[in-house]
């Protein structure tokens, strides 16, 4: 293995662990999918095209290793710890208690959506990635990020407005 691939992927844990992040809905299950992607991706480092896009190719690993789960595990609901989300509040713990409600209103309505969709939203609102980029990273055609993409927003909104009465 070239120290320059470990180096690199070394430099993209951070980003990895956020899109695991959005994928998974809490810490813990990120930093295992992460874990488990770069396990891969070292096991596998022989078949990295030298001169493509380590970012993309992992994205993929952690995508295809979170669907495998999820296959899985489809009857385990999604547990989401704010303090690993990275939520702080400053010492304003009534404003940290809304936060901390509404950031779980949030992963459960990212939860409830399509893995495709959840997979698009994640890798452009979070990791702020381009529609061209999600496509490539997705090996999708660009027209299919922008309409999961939409369908992702609606949906959030629809699952995140108030409902009437007291919120």
């Amino acid at each position: 293995m070239r120290p320059e691939f470990a180096n690199e992927l070394v430099r993209l844990v951070p980003r990895l662990r956020r899109f695991a992040l959005g994928l998974c809905g809490n810490g813990a299950d990120a930093d295992d999918l992460v874990q488990a992607a770069c396990e891969r991706a070292l096991a596998n480092a022989g078949t990295f095209a030298q001169g493509s896009r380590m970012d993309s190719w992992m994205y993929r690993i952690i995508q295809n290793l979170w669907l495998d789960s999820r296959r899985r595990l489809r009857v385990r609901g999604t547990v989401v710890d704010p303090a690993d989300a990275g939520l702080h509040d400053g010492g304003l713990a009534a404003r940290g208690a809304e936060d901390r409600m509404q950031l779980s209103r949030v992963f459960g309505e990212m939860d409830r959506l399509p893995e495709g969709q959840r997979a698009v939203l994640t890798l452009i609102a979070v990791e702020g990635l381009s529609y061209r980029e999600v496509a490539e990273v997705l090996d999708i055609p660009i027209g299919t990020v922008t309409s999961r993409l939409v369908r992702a927003r609606e949906a959030l909104a629809v699952g995140l407005a108030p409902k009437g009465g007291l919120q």
